[in-house]
C-alpha cells in the first residue's frame, strides 16, 4: 500500500522552509525572475551555492547502457525508441545478465562510479527477474545502481530496492503544461504516481527534464519549480539538451540557445542546491566551452561513454581531455 503521506508532489508552502533546510516553497514568479537575471550574477550565485554544497572541482561520472532497446509503446515525440515513430533504431531484445555485468566491470574500470541502466519499456514486464538479477550483480561490483524502467506499481519499487537498486530515474521531461505537447500515452501524474512509490520504497530519485524540446522559457521554469517543490528534492537531476533524431516529431524543432541550456542548469542548481545536476544528453552537440560554463553553473555528474542509450556522446578520452584542461577529477578519484 502506498503511504499515506505524499513524497514527491509539491510540499505545502511554508516560509520558513523544511526539516532539510533546503526551500520547497518556489513560486513560479520568483523561478521566472532567476531566469531573467543578468548571465554573469546568475552564474555567480549558482557558483556560490554549488561551492557552499559541493566540492566545485569534482564532477560524479555515470555509465548508462541501455539494456532493452526499441518497440517502445510510449509515444514519447523525442525519443527514437518508440514504436510510433520509423527512426531505422535496431531493436534489441533485453540483454543477458552477464553481458549487463561485463559492461558494468569495463565502466567502473574506466572511472564511473554508478551504472544506470534503462529499458525501452512502458513498465516492467514478464522478464522483470532478469531485471533484478542484474541490478543485483551490478551493486555486487561496487557500484552505485540506477535504472529506469519506466512506470512502476509499489511491489516493483519494493522488489528493485530489495535487489540493491539505489536510485530510480524517472524524468517528468517538461511542465505540466507543456506536457502533453510531448507524451500522450502517460500524464503528468502518472510519472509522480511512480516516484512516490520509488520514494515509499526507500530508494533515491533521479528526475529532471529536457530542454529544448519546443517549450517556452516559463515553461522551463514550470518545469525545475516542479522539482524543486517536491517534498524532497530529487538526488539526482539530469538537465537533458533535446538530440533532434530524424523520424522523430522534434525532428524540425529550432535549435536551444546555448546561454539559455546554461541558465537552466544554474536555476536548477539555486533551487536545488544539495542535489547532483547532471549534464546528461547533448553533450555531444556541446562545445568545450558550453560544457566549462555549465560546470561552473552547478553542474557536477555526467554520464560518459561513447554511447548514451541509442545516441552518441562524447569520447572518453575527448571527457579527459576536456578534464584536464579544466582541472576536474571525477568523485572518488585520487
Amino acid at each position: 500500500m502506498q503511504s499515506a503521506s505524499v513524497v514527491s508532489r509539491p510540499a505545502a508552502p511554508t516560509a520558513a522552509g523544511s526539516a532539510d533546510g533546503l526551500r520547497h516553497d518556489w513560486t513560479q514568479e520568483q523561478v521566472e525572475a532567476l531566469f531573467a537575471l543578468p548571465f554573469n550574477d546568475l552564474l555567480f550565485r549558482a557558483a556560490t551555492l554549488h561551492r557552499q554544497n559541493f566540492d566545485p572541482n569534482r564532477v560524479q561520472i555515470s555509465r548508462l547502457l541501455s539494456i532493452k532497446t526499441g518497440k517502445c509503446p510510449e509515444d514519447c515525440k523525442y525519443c527514437p525508441q518508440s514504436a510510433h515513430y520509423d527512426t531505422g533504431l535496431a531493436k534489441e531484445d533485453l540483454l543477458e545478465v552477464e553481458t549487463v555485468l561485463e559492461a558494468a566491470r569495463a565502466a567502473k574500470d574506466s572511472g564511473a562510479s554508478r551504472f544506470c541502466m534503462g529499458a525501452a519499456w512502458r513498465g516492467p514486464g514478464k522478464d522483470f527477474d532478469q531485471v533484478l538479477r542484474m541490478v543485483e550483480g551490478v551493486k555486487a561490483l561496487g557500484l552505485e545502481t540506477c535504472a529506469s524502467l519506466g512506470l512502476l506499481n509499489s511491489e516493483q519499487a519494493h522488489q528493485l530496492k530489495d535487489a540493491g537498486l539505489d536510485y530510480y530515474n524517472h524524468n517528468i521531461d517538461t511542465s505540466p503544461e507543456h506536457y502533453a505537447e510531448v507524451i500522450t500515452t502517460r500524464s503528468f501524474d502518472d510519472r509522480l504516481t511512480t516516484l512516490d512509490h520509488v520514494r515509499e520504497a526507500g530508494m533515491k530519485v533521479c528526475c529532471g527534464g529536457i530542454v529544448g524540446m519546443g517549450e517556452k522559457q516559463d515553461d522551463r521554469a514550470r518545469m525545475l519549480q516542479s522539482l524543486a517543490n517536491m517534498a524532497r528534492h530529487p538526488e539526482s537531476v539530469p538537465i537533458n539538451l533535446l538530440i533532434k533524431i530524424p523520424g522523430t516529431p522534434l525532428e524540425g524543432v529550432e535549435d536551444t540557445d546555448s546561454f539559455d541550456f546554461i541558465r537552466t542548469i544554474a536555476v536548477a542548481r539555486i533551487l536545488m542546491p544539495a542535489s547532483y545536476v547532471r549534464l546528461s544528453a547533448g553533450r555531444q552537440a556541446m562545445s568545450d566551452e558550453m560544457q566549462a560554463l555549465c560546470f561552473f553553473a552547478g553542474a557536477n555528474s555526467m554520464f560518459c561513454g561513447e554511447r548514451l542509450l541509442t545516441a552518441g556522446n562524447p569520447s572518453p578520452h575527448a571527457d579527459r581531455s576536456l578534464f584536464g584542461r579544466l582541472g576536474l577529477k571525477p568523485e572518488g578519484a585520487a
